[in-house]
């Protein structure tokens, strides 16, 4: 008896710490997203900044036109529109000089988006833009989306990320959980983070660099989850990344389960690598006194959301039948601070009902996200070459 009460206790324990770093992480930025905004005040005028858009493309023939037009139709003349087209072998570049871009083709054996990144962002530079904006070959932006971005420069922003929503999301169920997904870590969580003071983060599409920053930390980063690489460098740079809530980009995710299953094993997989890769350093600069970094710390310790939600429910279930009053209360205020996370995200999205009506299948959704595991720790082993995700069907 004494032994099963032991490895009670035991178990009790190691779902608390497996689960306690993103409980207080969506607590605080749940809480803090409801805070109003603090705006970004400045005397320089928008149209005095340089805006290149670089757009990273590797066979996107069918989609780079609409990306393309979607940010010639809505930017002023400041506004310049290069993209990359990347080991391409179809027709990226020729698409993209129609569409009204400048394009340049980048051939390489090695190296995946960052090295794509590099490249347009020295080719920029080199031109005499002020600032880069990133938007994925697969997107469409706000019609706002380029003059916020000159705007928040223009007032001082070093860094920001705009937000980043899923342009599909009534396609199947499954998108519309990834879009309530997007909803919580490219809304929520950044404008938490905003409202506290913190630097937001950076998702990779919808992001801005001043040329200083570039110059201060050159863009190096070429895992395949670069853009939280290169967050990491920044936050270690003292560099902070605004959040720009009133613009947006829309990027398509996949309809089926398998280009789904390739997608999120590449994303999770890149996360589960810079987790081992920066637990410790970020742990020393947060015992060196740099408070700071505890936020991006717990971040990175945080497993996905799917997967702690079934933590959550395991760690509840038993709770009915453990003899120990802590393990109920704190798997209740974790089911609690999880339901305050998908209500909050899903309110700062345009479709909340119909958001919150596609949480039904969300068990299904979980289950799928588990069965990703053996994929997610293969893709965790090295860093991958850049692997084009399967489109739908128009």
């Amino acid at each position: 008896m004494l032994i099963l009460h032991v490895l009670l206790i035991l178990l009790g324990i190691a779902l608390l710490l497996a689960t306690l770093p993103l409980v207080i992480e969506l607590l605080a930025l749940s809480l803090a997203a409801l805070l109003p905004p603090k705006p970004l005040t400045g005397s320089r005028s928008p149209e005095s900044i340089g805006l290149t858009v670089v757009i990273p493309a590797h066979n996107e023939e069918r989609l780079i036109v609409a990306c393309v037009r979607s940010i010639v139709s809505s930017s002023a003349p400041n506004v310049t529109v290069l993209v990359i087209a990347h080991n391409c072998t179809d027709a990226t570049a020729q698409c993209a000089t129609a569409a009204g871009a400048q394009a340049l083709i980048l051939n390489d054996t090695i190296g995946g988006k960052g090295t794509a990144l590099h490249y347009g962002f020295t080719q920029a530079l080199a031109a005499g833009a002020d600032a880069v904006l990133v938007i994925d070959a697969d997107s469409i932006i706000s019609a706002n989306l380029t003059s916020a971005v000159t705007a928040a420069l223009a007032a001082g922003s070093q860094a920001l990320q705009c937000r980043y929503m899923v342009a599909n999301p009534g396609n199947t169920t499954r998108t519309r959980l990834m879009s309530l997904a997007f909803l919580g870590i490219n809304v929520l969580r950044p404008r938490g983070r905003a409202r506290l003071g913190l630097s937001c983060g950076i998702f990779g599409n919808g992001f801005a660099l001043s040329a200083q920053t570039l110059q201060a930390v050159p863009y190096l980063a070429n895992s395949v989850v670069e853009d939280l690489e290169y967050h990491l460098h920044l936050i270690r740079a003292g560099i902070r990344v605004d959040f720009l809530d009133h613009a947006s980009v829309l990027g398509e995710m996949p309809d089926t389960s398998a280009a789904s299953s390739t997608q999120r094993a590449r994303w999770e997989g890149g996360r589960l690598l810079m987790r081992r890769q920066w637990t410790m350093p970020l742990l020393n600069e947060v015992l060196r006194g740099r408070l700071r970094m505890i936020e991006p710390l717990l971040d990175l310790r945080s497993l996905p959301l799917a997967t702690e939600g079934a933590l959550l429910l395991l760690l509840l279930i038993p709770s009915f039948w453990f003899p120990f009053p802590w393990f109920g209360a704190y798997a209740t205020l974790g089911l609690c601070t999880l339901l305050l996370y998908i209500l909050v995200a899903a309110t700062l999205g345009p479709e909340p009902a119909q958001t919150l009506k596609a949480l039904a299948f969300a068990p299904g959704y979980m289950l799928w996200k588990i069965l990703m595991i053996p994929s997610t720790r293969k893709a965790a082993r090295k860093d991958s070459a850049w692997v084009r995700t399967e489109r739908n069907e128009p």
